[in-house]
């Protein structure tokens, strides 16, 4: 079987999404036929070091344009190109309303806050036509599920397949005391100890302002040395969050790194005290789990699909509760025992998880829309 995969919508790799598909790629099976299609910028972006054919598409890069070839042209070039199904793996941005050749959409995003944020009428009709009519849905969580059938969208068929973690990057070891409080993590230098956030300065949903607000009470309670990491690309809300950070008692405490790559995000996570994640909108949540599997314990908000996918392992706290997540900040760097429990329960949780397991079910429902 041939399958095409789609690129679109994936923000050149610079994205959670374009994590996805940079993981999703890199663990397929060899017993099917995979051809990746997108922009011609991004021809090298998903397949560098991969023996995979990618097909680059004559499409300005804009989110009209892309959306305008999708509404008029992907169903005659996936004929033309002679797939069996197409994975599009920004199924919450991009996709066809009707298909000719059969397809999986997958949804990684919450499509409420999405449709919320300001789509214009026919991009959410495209989007909720497309989600009807395409033969399966991918949810990443339970939460995105239920939270497309909220959104008034009648799936044909919709399977939760979670995202998955890659092992050989994200896995527990001892950190080597060098005896500097400086750790070399590149392209930066970062003073320990510290705390991290690892998303990108999206929206409002993403409650780094409210982060910044714990910390800084934090700070002033305790007095401790700590750091607050911030690291993730520039958004539509970077400039609220910077403003923050610059007004904040605890300003010289507080680091910004705008894109981490992702390759080094392991000792980024390894070396810091804690990993606490306070987005409410979230349908994913992977950089828990990441940080989970360094062996690093974590804080996250009760909403979105992080109860679902922290389950027992994570201290939960209410975002909007600023006194309530410096609390928690205060007693997962404090409590020793909890510090244990969390670290132990969090590798246990994280190794549910693998991109083996998520290609693998991934394909699976590719042919069965075939069979």
């Amino acid at each position: 079987m041939k399958f095409g995969i789609d690129t679109f919508g994936c923000d050149h790799g610079r994205s959670g999404q374009g994590s996805y598909l940079l993981s999703l790629v890199r663990s397929l099976p060899s017993d099917c036929e995979f051809e990746l299609f997108g922009t011609e910028v991004d021809r090298y972006t998903y397949t560098s070091d991969l023996p995979l054919k990618y097909i680059g598409v004559n499409v300005p890069d804009s989110l009209a344009a892309e959306r305008y070839w999708h509404f008029f042209r992907a169903n005659k070039f996936c004929r033309k190109n002679s797939y069996d199904s197409v994975l599009y793996t920004a199924g919450a941005r991009l996709l066809p309303s009707s298909f000719s050749v059969p397809g999986v959409a997958v949804v990684n995003d919450i499509l409420s806050a999405a449709f919320a944020s300001g789509e214009d009428a026919f991009a959410r009709w495209q989007i909720k036509k497309g989600l009807s009519s395409v033969n399966c849905v991918i949810a990443s969580s339970e939460y995105v599920r239920e939270d497309i059938l909220r959104s008034g969208i009648s799936p044909r068929r919709i399977e939760v397949v979670h995202n998955g973690i890659d092992h050989s990057l994200f896995f527990p070891t001892d950190v080597l005391d060098s005896g500097g409080e400086i750790i070399d993590i590149k392209p930066f230098a970062i003073k320990r100890p510290y705390i991290i956030y690892a998303s990108r300065m999206q929206s409002a949903e993403k409650k780094h302002i409210e982060l910044i607000k714990a910390f800084s009470i934090f700070k002033q309670k305790t007095g401790f040395p700590h750091r607050l990491v911030i690291a993730g690309s520039e958004g539509p809300f970077g400039e609220q969050v910077h403003k923050a950070a610059f007004s904040s008692t605890a300003a010289s405490d507080i680091f910004i790194t705008g894109y981490f790559p992702h390759e080094n995000f392991p000792e980024l996570y390894r070396n810091s005290e804690a990993c606490i994640f306070p987005s409410v909108n979230e349908g994913v949540g992977l950089p828990v789990l990441e940080a989970m599997a360094t062996g690093v314990p974590v804080a996250c908000s009760s909403s979105g699909a992080l109860r679902e996918i922290a389950g027992d392992s994570a201290l939960l706290f209410n975002s909007d509760d600023v006194e309530e997540m410096a609390f928690c900040i205060e007693r997962i760097i404090t409590d020793r025992a909890l510090r244990k429990k969390l670290i132990e329960s969090g590798i246990r949780r994280a190794a549910d998880f693998s991109w083996e397991k998520t290609a693998q079910k991934t394909v699976e429902i590719l042919k069965s829309t075939v069979e």
